[in-house]
């Protein structure tokens, strides 16, 4: 029997899973976050021994009998990157052929036919990568607002504080976004919320983009405003890809992972719309499974292996077992 690893490797956690040939989960390992630019790459390594070590337990499988292994980092944003993730990843002590990649792939190997397509990443920041049937690789910077990439909850939540000084300034009628930043915040007033925020004794973290998509589900003129735009940043990603590998005009798949995605047709429909106008044959698709299953899919395609042969049993028993 053969055997396959895949790790993802998140900011705030990491997973990995070790399936068989027949597309059967054998074990499941986790461990804390290990993006280097937070932790370094001394921290990196010791997240993948803590994930791979587990995994190996409960599975019964031994390194020496994993033929293929495919690892979805966050951080691994450019060619700089490899050495430090490479050096990592060999202290785990593997024998056989592996290949790292931006976690950004993660969805698109396990939920794109053959992994052709775009996927759209969307939790607490966003990224975008997109593989065309040619091999042509695109992508998006992946730092945010920085680079006007946004749509993640981070990007939602300034955006919203936007609406809530436009409301204070009266530039805006009010909205219920404010009620949510003072409570958030504990300020006491508006004066003293646009001061904390200001002089930065205040802070807002990307959790408020739940109760700012509630209040958008309400009606909050504001809040609707914010998601729509939301919606069509992703959208704009998506595109942006798309045209990078030839597929604009053709019938790309769109993948959608992450949570806000879980808002639903409130920030769906939106990005729908705008994806629709510039890539008119492009079909939207919700990744259904782990992220982690795009790895093992990576880590099959090393050893010669067609994971997508399998992917529904993988995808099926790694729900069972990804927690």
């Amino acid at each position: 029997m053969n055997y396959f690893l895949g790790i993802d490797v998140g900011s705030s956690k990491t997973h990995a899973l070790i399936v068989d040939e027949r597309g059967q989960c054998m074990g499941f390992g986790r461990s804390g976050g290990g993006n280097h630019q937070s932790v370094g790459y001394e921290r990196v390594a010791e997240v993948l021994q803590q994930a791979l070590a587990e995994a190996c337990t409960t599975s019964g499988v031994s390194k020496a009998e994993i033929m293929g292994a495919g690892f979805g980092v966050a951080g691994y944003d450019f060619p700089s990157d490899r050495e430090g993730h490479l050096r990592a990843i060999a202290t785990l002590g593997l024998t056989c052929p592996l290949e790292v990649i931006n976690d950004g792939w993660n969805g698109l190997y396990a939920a794109a036919t053959q992994g052709i397509g775009v996927n759209v990443t969307a939790g607490s920041g966003v990224n975008c990568r997109g593989r065309g049937r040619h091999g042509q690789e695109g992508r998006v910077v992946g730092n945010g607002i920085d680079f006007g990439e946004n749509g993640g909850a981070i990007e939602i939540v300034a955006r919203a504080s936007q609406y809530v000084n436009y409301a204070w300034i009266k530039r805006i009628p009010p909205t219920k976004l404010t009620a949510i930043f003072l409570e958030a915040t504990g300020a006491k007033d508006e004066m003293d919320l646009m001061e904390g925020l200001s002089n930065s004794y205040y802070h807002l973290f990307p959790y408020l983009a739940i109760q700012i998509v509630e209040a958008a589900r309400k009606g909050d003129h504001a809040a609707l405003e914010v998601v729509r735009w939301s919606g069509q940043e992703l959208g704009w990603l998506a595109v942006s890809v798309a045209r990078q590998i030839g597929m604009e005009n053709e019938e790309v798949e769109i993948v959608q992972s992450g949570s806000v995605f879980e808002a639903g047709e409130i920030i769906i429909d939106p990005m729908r719309r705008l994806i629709l106008e510039h890539c008119p044959k492009a079909r939207l698709i919700r990744l259904d499974g782990p992220p982690v299953v795009g790895p093992v899919i990576l880590g099959m395609e090393q050893a010669g292996f067609d994971g997508y042969t399998v992917r529904e049993k993988i995808v099926k028993t790694a729900k069972e077992i990804v927690k």
